[in-house]
């Protein structure tokens, strides 16, 4: 029996590194998928369709992982007030911020956004303040003002490269992430992530559709010229970078401590930004360079946690604690890929 129980914990551990590593991976990845699709596909009909199909894909799957359920609560569908709140968090997180910085990603380095996205935390640490009450530490303070003087030097190097609109729309998407994060908390999304993740993709994809449209994206799409890479960089966002990563999330999260899954946070950026280097060609500058260590080094600190954390304890969301969830726990961990905070945030609220 002991033999058979070591058998089973190593094989385990084993599992929860390799799925850990595919978040590494593929999260970061994203962020280049997202710059060959918009290479010749309209950034919010990009944007639109990987979140309608994605969220077409899991909503199915996430009702029948819910009825499987004992409790009552969970075996019942979603209701009004459930796809309200996914509604005002889907149009938050996927159309301010997932359109932010698919619309950035038409003028900025894939690899340069990414470091831009990597302030979500400070924005979340921002928010919590006046909307959870919850007072700024000396060490989120500090991670501020290095993350604000990384910025700082990334815009003025925006402004030199004549690329400071794309930077603006890019910090307005991180803002937008950050206020949605802490915001879901306080409004009825379901408790099940995967079901919660569904309906905001499905709501928020709608809505980046609907402006696509009225903008006249769809009349400037020439189908029959558009590559087979801005297709395959479509499907990748869809499969692998929708449902893949954010199952190997939830793997990870259930069988390694929360600070070790944590490190995505400043991971996925560097792979991002050797992504763009190794196949788009993308260079830094030495401004570059600087002010994304200096936001990176802001997201080590305002992440950094104790290497006695222990591993997550599977309770009831409602359990959990304002103080609890945000912004250290669910806050630090909600920006993977640029583009998946829903997944990450909701399972967050359910692994804990």
């Amino acid at each position: 029996m002991t033999s058979s129980g070591t058998t089973v914990d190593t094989r385990s551990r084993v599992l929860s590194w390799i799925a850990l590593g595919v978040v590494y991976l593929v999260w970061g990845s994203t962020y280049l998928a997202i710059r060959v699709g918009v290479g010749h596909l309209p950034p919010l009909f990009l944007a639109g369709t990987r979140y309608v199909i994605a969220g077409a894909l899991l909503y199915p799957i996430a009702l029948r992982a819910t009825s499987s359920r004992g409790s009552p609560e969970h075996k019942a569908k979603p209701g009004a007030k459930a796809w309200f709140a996914g509604a005002v968090i889907g149009i938050l997180l996927l159309f301010a911020g997932n359109g932010g910085l698919t619309v950035g990603e038409t003028t900025l380095p894939s690899g340069f956004a990414a470091v831009l996205v990597a302030t979500v935390p400070l924005w979340m640490i921002v928010f919590a303040w006046p909307v959870q009450h919850q007072r700024v530490t000396l060490r989120s303070a500090a991670g501020i003002a290095v993350g604000l003087g990384g910025v700082a030097i990334l815009v003025g190097d925006g402004t030199a490269s004549g690329r400071i609109s794309g930077v603006i729309i890019v910090l307005g998407a991180a803002a937008a992430w950050g206020f949605g994060s802490v915001l879901s908390h306080r409004l009825a999304v379901p408790s099940h992530a995967m079901l919660a993740a569904a309906i905001e993709m499905l709501t928020g994809g709608v809505v980046l559709l609907a402006v696509a449209a009225g903008s006249g994206e769809f009349s400037r799409i020439h189908w029959s010229s558009v590559p087979a890479t801005s297709w395959i960089a479509l499907a990748y966002l869809i499969g692998p970078g929708s449902i893949l990563a954010f199952t190997a999330y939830g793997y990870a999260l259930s069988h390694l401590p929360v600070a070790t899954v944590s490190t995505y946070a400043y991971v996925n950026p560097v792979i991002a930004v050797l992504a763009g280097t190794m196949f788009l060609g993308e260079r830094l500058t030495w401004r570059e360079g600087l002010g994304a260590a200096l936001v990176l080094a802001s997201v080590v600190i305002t992440l950094h946690r104790s290497r006695s954390a222990s591993r997550p304890v599977p309770v009831r969301a409602g359990d959990m604690s304002d103080a609890e969830m945000l912004p250290e726990a669910a806050g630090a961990l909600a920006f993977c890929g640029g583009t998946d905070v829903i997944q990450v945030y909701h399972a967050v609220r359910e692994a804990r």
